[in-house]
């Protein structure tokens, strides 16, 4: 199919334009429901592909080989949706400027929903939960868990400041989520 284009392509650059039909007729479609889709409407949708046809012509000079001209075709028709859609000016509200009615000014409020209390409150105090449960673990297994969670030290590092094997070290952290789990798990 790449191959056929490149043919199509070199024959419309040398001026056949049977090739330019050819090229039309073969991606029309498929042109077509790529603008529908952005611009929901088609009327403009069938005006767009003859606009999109107009300027991949007029540009097929600048096309490069090494990409698919179906690609290089879609960006173009894509462009052209876009375009149409800014020179339509879709009507749009200030939210700083009142709303002008008959019967008055209209200010616009909207909620703002990015704070949620709740979701704060529920995560710090489950950061509160796993704290606690880290201080009341035995000394040898939370001073592993902080080195190995809190400060993001390697296992030997842990092992170096510590003066103990790396094994052991592995082995008391495996212990300690142990343990985490359990003491989380009871205050569900």
């Amino acid at each position: 199919m790449k191959e056929e284009d490149e043919i199509l392509i070199k024959e419309a650059l040398a001026g056949n334009q049977k090739a330019f039909k050819l090229l039309l007729y073969k991606h029309r479609d498929a042109i077509y429901h790529v603008i529908l889709k952005i611009v929901h409407n088609q009327e403009e949708a069938r005006d767009l592909v003859q606009e999109t046809f107009m300027k991949a012509f007029g540009s097929l000079a600048t096309y490069k080989s090494e990409y698919r001209f179906t690609t290089w075709l879609y960006r173009i028709a894509a462009n052209c949706s876009i375009d149409y859609l800014r020179r339509k000016k879709i009507d749009s509200l200030s939210l700083d400027q009142p709303l002008e009615t008959k019967d008055g000014n209209v200010g616009i409020e909207l909620a703002d929903w990015t704070y949620n209390p709740e979701v704060d409150l529920d995560s710090k105090q489950k950061v509160l939960s796993i704290n606690q449960a880290i201080d009341s673990l035995p000394q040898k297994y939370r001073e592993v868990i902080l080195y190995r969670h809190k400060q993001d030290k390697s296992y030997e590092q842990i092992a170096e400041i510590l003066g103990i094997p790396v094994g052991t070290v592995k082995a008391r952290i495996f212990r300690a989520r142990e343990l985490l789990k359990k003491k989380l798990k009871s205050l569900r």
